[in-house]
């Protein structure tokens, strides 16, 4: 019951500012809303993405790019924390460090399903077709990878505070083909053997099928080996960045 209390303690510290500022739950929803915006209309017919409108296929893809771009630059505020003292002033409470992690992972977790849910109502006038079950699943799939990359981030924050740069290194090499072979902007099906076999090796390949199946109300195998990425990414992060929080010294 501590942990849990004091995760709560974390999350409402970590929430306030969000709070007091919502504009900052638009600013990280600027790039994914370039790309469904801009790049969106000209997915209209083309080959593997399927169906009459192209917003049933881009959007899930879309949700998915959104827990990168967010989740992943979630350690930014622990370094800004790390550089401060602020984290040292935490370190010394008796605050539990698990909880610590798992708080701040909760808020990033919260951020990222109220943008999700934002594009989604944006997106209906548009004929973007909702099926309330299947949406709902994905959302918890969603939530289940951005609670995993954000602990990462933290975890990877906590390695680098005494090389900043090495954060934003890290970052950037992964995100971006993680993001491209995933397939979120093409269909990775027409692609050559060997970029459809890297595809394959991406375990977030697994959660944008997964849901793109779920938001069309499919609940299929590909459906599930997205679940289970996401449960496996979000076992692996917790536990990684619980113990870096764990081992962090003052």
């Amino acid at each position: 019951m501590n942990v849990v209390s004091n995760t709560g303690t974390v999350f409402a510290r970590e929430m306030a500012p969000q709070v007091r500022n919502p504009a900052g739950l638009l600013f990280t929803m600027a790039q994914p809303l370039v790309f469904l915006l801009l790049f969106g209309p000209l997915l209209t017919g083309q080959p593997g993405v399927g169906g009459s409108s192209p917003w049933q296929w881009f959007v899930p893809g879309i949700l998915v790019m959104l827990g990168l771009f967010g989740t992943s630059s979630a350690g930014y505020f622990l370094l800004i924390e790390l550089g401060s003292g602020s984290l040292e002033r935490m370190l010394v409470t008796p605050l539990n460090r698990a909880a610590m992690l798992v708080g701040r992972t909760l808020k990033e977790v919260s951020m990222l399903l109220a943008q999700a849910v934002l594009i989604v109502v944006a997106v209906l006038p548009f004929g973007f077709r909702l099926y309330p079950l299947g949406a709902l699943a994905g959302m918890l799939v969603l939530a289940l990878f951005g609670l995993g990359l954000g602990a990462l981030s933290f975890a990877l924050a906590i390695a680098a505070r005494k090389q900043e740069t090495l954060f934003y290194g890290v970052q950037q090499i992964l995100l971006f083909p993680l993001l491209l072979l995933s397939g979120v902007l093409l269909p990775i099906d027409a692609a050559p053997g060997w970029l459809r076999g890297l595809s394959a090796a991406n375990p977030v390949t697994y959660i944008v099928d997964a849901e793109r199946e779920l938001f069309a109300g499919t609940f299929s195998a590909a459906a599930l080996y997205g679940a289970i990425s996401a449960a496996a990414i979000a076992a692996v992060g917790l536990v990684t960045g619980t113990r870096a929080m764990r081992r962090v010294s003052l």
